[in-house]
């Protein structure tokens, strides 16, 4: 079953779902339907798939109901003008969607916030179009931010020589203001360390 399909299946039987369905079959709809999905299906975490909200699921199908050659046009409209909600099931969808790497801009952005929430999102699967220099800043940011590491996508792949370095420097930084790294960054530096030895 595909990604999108396991948060279709997860949602069949809930309350909300021939609204959903209703909205589905109407592309035409979705930014009105995309703002109205957090009313319409609550936000209560997907028992049938983990780390999806029943907004950012319900959010992730009508994206994936739009036309691809709409994509490219709708997506950044409908990031730019959304709460923080609506902006991390944008986020949460990209890996569903047939975009490319025409959707990097929104991790950009999402990585450049205060929000932990749109940082966790940003660094998700579709993360693997970010470059390398990119990609570190937004790990570096998750330790700095206190994101748990377990969030970042393809962590043990793309971890290098660089990362190591800045995240040693983040350490020593730490140490001197007398505080420490978190627990998971802390343990990420060691592997690191000792994998380069």
């Amino acid at each position: 079953m595909t990604p999108a399909g396991r948060l279709r299946a997860a949602l069949a039987d809930a309350p909300h779902w021939p609204w959903l369905e209703s909205a589905l079959g109407e592309p035409g709809t979705i930014a009105r339907s995309f703002a109205a999905a957090g009313r319409r299906t609550g936000r209560a975490p997907l028992p049938a798939a983990p780390g999806w909200t029943a907004d950012e699921a319900a959010r992730a199908l009508l994206l994936a109901a739009l036309p691809p050659d709409r994509l490219p046009a709708e997506l950044p409209d409908l990031y730019r003008y959304g709460d923080a909600d609506e902006k991390r099931a944008v986020l949460k969808a990209l890996p569903l969607l047939p975009i490319g790497t025409e959707a990097v801009p929104l991790l950009r952005d999402a990585i450049r916030t205060n929000d932990a929430r749109l940082l966790a999102a940003a660094v998700g699967p579709y993360s693997r179009h970010l470059d390398q220099p990119a990609w570190r800043q937004a790990v570096l940011k998750c330790v700095f931010m206190g994101v748990p590491l377990a969030e970042v996508d393809r962590l043990g792949e793309r971890a290098d020589a660089e990362l190591t370095a800045m995240l040693a420097a983040y350490a020593d930084e730490l140490a001197a203001a007398g505080r420490s790294m978190p627990a998971d960054a802390a343990a990420l530096l060691d592997l690191l360390t000792r994998e380069e030895t």
